[in-house]
């Protein structure tokens, strides 16, 4: 589920930073929290206060296009995640992610006498990944939902937190126009829908643990055709690629065996799209909520259970800002599609430092046996400077 499969860890840390940030002399995260190569852990983040009133994700639901696209009041969480892999003319190559996470605080909206008072707070991530520049770049804005500074809207898509945005042109099918700055680095990109929206885990239902209600409703639109531009610095490079999105919401809880997740987001060249998560647990053991989504080129998806997939770390790589140690390179194998791919980060530096500390960047899909095709992807890895053992799922 896209950076995404625990509710929790985002949901807890998102109120713990926005209440630190709505605190006078908060220093913000954006300006500097990247500089000094600190973050909240994961497991950090786990307080998050009460959930009482809140909806939960605890058993399927008729989704219905587009309103689906839009929020969902009542949850106490939700994500609309945007990534994808570009090339210029020339060649070069870029990755961005643009990611809304809205968090509320309470399960209704409280009147309040002050123009200021917000029910939700709103969090953004921006990245862009230069690759023959070998410069990776990101920063974080948090906001209030109050006097139009951050907000989610549904007739048309519309969320936003000040001028950083994903508006919706049309609906059906979606085309939506992404606008990110910060400072000299900048995108302004155009996202068409090739494939329609595939509802991930059980029918949207995607469990995390045995607990009632441990569960998000998520659906992706795997493959959405993309143009536009890219900033850096003085030069502004035409790109096109494809881009995809990861839409959950939920009000969650955190298994104590878990310490965070991996997650491939893949463009396969045979049109083919494929989504894994991996839930890692504490004690290195296999997780029974593995899973994952094989899209055919035809938009026609299938749930994958974890033990059709295999995933084999094959290298690593330490951080020389937080010292954490990542995986690097993968080979994933799914059982009965011919599917044997070796997964390469195109840049190993692609790590946020921000309030929330993880790994997220563009990587390269090379086949590893005939037939077995190549493409290009994202893959996001949460919960490795946590405690406890390395050890892959698989």
């Amino acid at each position: 589920m896209r950076s995404r499969f625990l509710m929790a860890f985002i949901a807890a840390t998102l109120l713990l930073a926005g209440i630190l940030y709505l605190l006078p002399g908060y220093l913000r995260p954006d300006r500097e929290a990247g500089q000094r190569g600190q973050g909240i852990r994961v497991t950090e983040a786990l307080s998050g206060g009460s959930l009482e009133g809140f909806r939960r994700a605890s058993e399927p639901r008729r989704f219905v296009f587009p309103a689906d696209h839009g929020p969902h009041p009542g949850y106490r969480t939700e994500w609309w995640y945007f990534t994808g892999n570009l090339a210029a003319a020339d060649g070069r190559r870029f990755g961005y992610q643009l990611t809304f996470f809205r968090v509320a605080l309470a399960p209704e909206p409280v009147a309040r006498s002050s123009r200021w008072g917000a029910h939700e707070l709103f969090l953004a991530h921006f990245a862009l990944t230069d690759v023959a520049g070998k410069r990776f770049y990101h920063t974080e804005r948090f906001s209030r939902s109050a006097l139009g500074l951050a907000g989610a809207g549904a007739n048309p898509l519309k969320v936003w937190l000040e001028d950083w945005s994903a508006v919706a042109m049309t609906m059906e099918p979606l085309e939506l126009r992404l606008v990110a700055r910060d400072g000299d680095r900048s995108m302004d990109l155009n996202l068409r829908a090739v494939k329609p929206p595939v509802l991930n885990g059980g029918g949207g239902l995607s469990r995390k643990g045995p607990e009632p209600g441990n569960a998000s409703y998520y659906y992706s639109v795997p493959r959405l055709a993309t143009t536009g531009s890219v900033r850096i610095g003085t030069e502004t490079v035409p790109v096109t690629g494809l881009s995809w999105l990861d839409r959950e919401w939920s009000t969650s809880a955190l298994g104590s065996d878990l310490v965070g997740w991996d997650w491939f987001a893949l463009h396969l060249d045979d049109d083919r799209d494929l989504m894994i998560y991996l839930l890692r647990r504490r004690d290195g053991a296999v997780n029974p909520f593995n899973s994952g989504t094989l899209v055919a080129a035809d938009g026609t998806a299938r749930p994958l259970t974890g033990d059709q997939v295999r995933v084999q770390v094959t290298d690593h790589w330490h951080s020389p800002a937080s010292r954490v140690r990542y995986p690097s390179r993968w080979r994933v194998q799914v059982l009965g599609e011919h599917l044997d791919l070796e997964i390469v980060p195109r840049l190993n530096g692609q790590e946020l430092l921000g309030t929330i500390r993880y790994w997220e960047g563009a990587v390269a899909v090379r086949g590893m046996l005939p037939g077995s095709p190549g493409g290009s992807g994202y893959v996001e890895l949460t919960g490795y400077d946590t405690d406890g053992p390395r050890k892959q799922v698989e």
